[in-house]
């Protein structure tokens, strides 16, 4: 052979996939590898190339050489084909070496042809590529366990991901989406006590002479424990989940994994200084990690930290620039400074993964700002497709959606939104004010909504995002005694600034001017980066000097234009 194939493979298990490609296209091409004399050498060459493709993200030309394999694969005389499981797999280590190419597995050329569809997004043709495949090896249930969720076939998944800890317990991706699913602790246990019960019970028997813990007796427990958190955060249990958290991370300290998984906890019950806190010990511990940092970017500018979140953006930049999460962050971080740039940054990290919810959460964000909720409404309603419960990012899906058709009128699909989201998550005091948000917006729902919002406090009397809208409800009443009375009892226990800036509206409202100065300052003294408190107090020192605050301020009209949503990333820093 004028191109020894064991090359090729030794390229490929080193990494090396552009010299791969390109030494495969001289095997393929090779003279004495006849198609007519041996479609079994040319079926095994054409595999090696598309491994090499696949690698290098050609994933349609890998699906055509794959294709191709196949074609030859069938000219192959049964008895000679030699099928066996131990072919080409997908990973680096498993592209081989020339000893374990003498014989070709069709079923995981299929798996491979069904992960290059996959990586292209085109799910319907990757499920029709695999139901072929009637003997699954654990990456292959994985695959199908995601490909029938992303079609919306709940039961398949959770069948497939079953499967998957039946033949492994340890996948935790299958126990996140199965509990994200529905199932319950005590099913997903099932689905894995038989695998691993001799090994407990050889453990118990061998541990009955010395003293040990129970941890060591069953070193399974944590698995256990993780399973019921996971099942906690997806019935929004949100207190046993973090007491779950704590417990494992005591036994695990300093684990990013359980410490992310806490901080988002933390953000969708609204403890965002807790949230922020933890994930500064994530990127103290692992710096160059990049799961969820958009979530925590969303975080820091909510707080209006935006020295935190401009070395966050320039950190996770020299990380990976490519990154969906690094798209979201920079988004974040342009929303003051030019709102066009921010709304293209979050269409780019859309268009780099399509399923990648804080990017539609955040362009649903920008548009109801521009005044456009139709077209935020749009946004919205895609991460919902996405994933559909409240507590999903923070709970600003089906928040987001919800304003959005108030936005433009659509109180009968805000009402039915936010209706069905409190009858999913009856102890939701953010599903309680959803409801409320919708009666506010009509006269006549008024006193349904402060119903709804004294339900929320009473479910969760530290949630101050229903405080403030009960208060606003008492200003658009007339009830200004009542709204700054409700402020101020909840300023006793929360220090927050939020709860500050609103007192000082009220003030301004009600023509008390040194009243609403002292909670702007306030406000500032806990954040001085409050974007609401710096306005507000811009707008009441105006007032004070007897200055029309809505008056147009000369230097508007010599705004520069926009900058270009596309200026290198390095500029923008």
């Amino acid at each position: 052979m004028d191109v020894p194939k064991d090359q090729i493979a030794t390229l490929m298990e080193h990494g090396l996939y552009d010299s791969a490609e390109m030494l495969g296209c001289f095997l393929v091409s090779s003279s004495t590898v006849s198609a007519e004399a041996s479609p079994h050498l040319k079926a095994e060459t054409l595999i090696l190339l598309g491994d090499a493709l696949f690698h290098r993200r050609e994933y349609r030309r890998a699906i055509h050489t794959y294709k191709q394999a196949l074609h030859h694969c069938a000219r192959v005389p049964k008895q000679s084909s030699g099928i066996s499981r131990s072919s080409l797999s997908l990973s680096t280590r498993s592209s081989v070496n020339a000893s374990s190419v003498s014989s070709i597995n069709e079923n995981e050329v299929r798996f491979k042809i069904a992960s290059s569809h996959f990586a292209l997004s085109e799910t319907k043709a990757a499920i029709a590529e695999m139901e072929s495949v009637k003997t699954r090896s654990l990456e292959m249930n994985v695959l199908m366990a995601k490909l029938h969720r992303n079609s919306g076939y709940n039961r398949g998944a959770i069948a497939f991901y079953k499967e998957c800890l039946r033949q492994c317990p340890y996948v935790l991706e299958a126990i996140i989406g199965l509990a994200e699913l529905g199932a319950t602790a005590k099913d997903i246990i099932s689905a894995f006590t038989q695998v691993l019960s001799l090994s407990t019970s050889f453990l118990r028997t061998s541990s009955r002479s010395t003293k040990v813990s129970l941890d060591q007796i069953d070193p399974t427990r944590w698995l256990q424990r993780y399973v019921e958190a996971q099942c906690c955060v997806a019935s929004h249990a949100y207190k046993g989940a973090l007491e779950l958290f704590a417990e494992l991370l005591q036994r695990f300290p300093n684990n990013v994994h359980l410490l992310t998984e806490t901080a988002k906890v933390e953000a969708i019950i609204g403890k965002n200084d807790e949230a922020i806190m933890r994930f500064e010990k994530v990127r103290s511990i692992d710096p160059y990690t990049l799961t969820c940092m958009d979530e925590y970017a969303m975080l820091l500018q909510m707080k209006c930290d935006y020295s935190r979140l401009n070395k966050l953006v320039h950190d996770l930049l020299s990380i990976d620039h490519t990154r969906a999460e690094v798209f979201v962050a920079l988004s974040v971080l342009w929303e003051r400074k030019d709102p066009r740039t921010a709304l293209s940054y979050a269409e780019k990290s859309i268009r780099v993964d399509e399923r990648h919810i804080p990017g539609y959460i955040v362009k649903g964000n920008f548009l109801l700002l521009a005044k456009r909720p139709e077209a935020a409404a749009i946004a919205f309603r895609a991460a919902q497709n996405l994933r559909s419960d409240l507590r999903s990012y923070q709970g600003l899906v089906i928040s987001g959606l919800v304003h959005s058709y108030l936005a433009f009128g659509k109180t009968k699909e805000a009402l039915y939104t936010a209706r069905e989201a409190m009858n999913a998550m009856p102890q939701s005091a953010k599903a309680l004010k959803l409801v409320g948000d919708v009666h506010a917006n009509t006269s006549s729902g008024r006193e349904k909504a402060k119903k709804f919002y004294e339900s929320a406090l009473r479910l969760e009397p530290g949630y101050l995002g229903a405080a403030i809208a009960l208060a606003d409800l008492h200003l658009m009443e007339g009830r200004n005694g009542d709204a700054v009375s409700l402020l101020e009892r909840y300023l006793k226990d929360w220090a927050d600034e939020s709860l500050h800036v609103k007192l000082a509206q009220v003030f301004a409202a009600t023509n008390m001017l040194q009243d609403s100065l002292s909670h702007y300052q306030a406000a500032l003294r806990i954040n001085p980066q409050n974007e609401a408190a710096k306005k507000g107090l811009d707008r009441l020192e105006k007032q004070m000097k007897g200055i029309d605050p809505d008056a147009a301020d000369e230097n508007d009209e010599n705004d520069v234009e926009d900058v270009d949503g596309d200026t290198e990333e390095a500029e923008l820093m």
